[in-house]
């Protein structure tokens, strides 16, 4: 089994977040990982990508030109890396932001109301971990069980209240998304 996965948004959306918690999630389970973060030089409202890598097997390289699996937030980023994903790949996108849907044929498309439901339920700093459940939904590349670990060793100690929280958001992202 090997996951290549990317995550791409922009800077403040939690992309780099989610990508430490399924990197930590893999560590969890004993999978060989990647995390291979990149951003630009402003932190809130630049843009963000995250490729992360799980597998079986030792890993050669952590840097991936095409993905099995692409999470994106933003247009910029659909219009960078849906080319990119393998064909019989997996595109998930959050409607907000993205003004031209995904096109492709050959690649499976799920949509997810990941900030609406996130700020209708007055939790918008939980979006990012909407968005990991469903991904988790169609994926279920790591238990949650780790996921909650892995989520707890990314969080300073300080935010550990907010552990049952980012549980219910990701059941819920594992409740809200659908293919296309």
């Amino acid at each position: 089994m090997k996951h290549e996965i990317i995550i791409a948004g922009f800077g403040g959306q939690g992309v780099l977040s989610m990508g430490k918690i399924l990197a930590y999630s893999g560590l969890m389970e004993d999978k060989e990982v990647a995390w291979f973060p990149s951003y630009g030089p402003e932190q809130r409202g630049g843009t963000a990508n995250v490729t992360v890598i799980l597998s079986d097997d030792k890993i050669s390289s952590p840097v991936l030109h095409r993905f099995d699996i692409a999470i994106i937030l933003n247009q910029p980023s659909l219009e960078k890396f849906e080319s990119r994903v393998k064909s019989g790949g997996i595109l998930i996108y959050d409607g907000n932001g993205i003004t031209a849907p995904p096109t492709r044929k050959d690649i499976r498309i799920f949509h997810i109301d990941a900030m609406n439901t996130a700020v209708n339920e007055g939790n918008a700093k939980a979006f990012n971990m909407i968005v990991l459940g469903g991904m988790l939904k169609i994926e279920p590349m790591v238990t949650m069980e780790s996921v909650m670990k892995g989520l707890k060793k990314s969080l300073p100690e300080r935010h550990h209240k907010l552990l049952p929280m980012n549980e219910k958001a990701i059941l819920r992202g594992m409740e809200i998304i659908e293919e296309i």
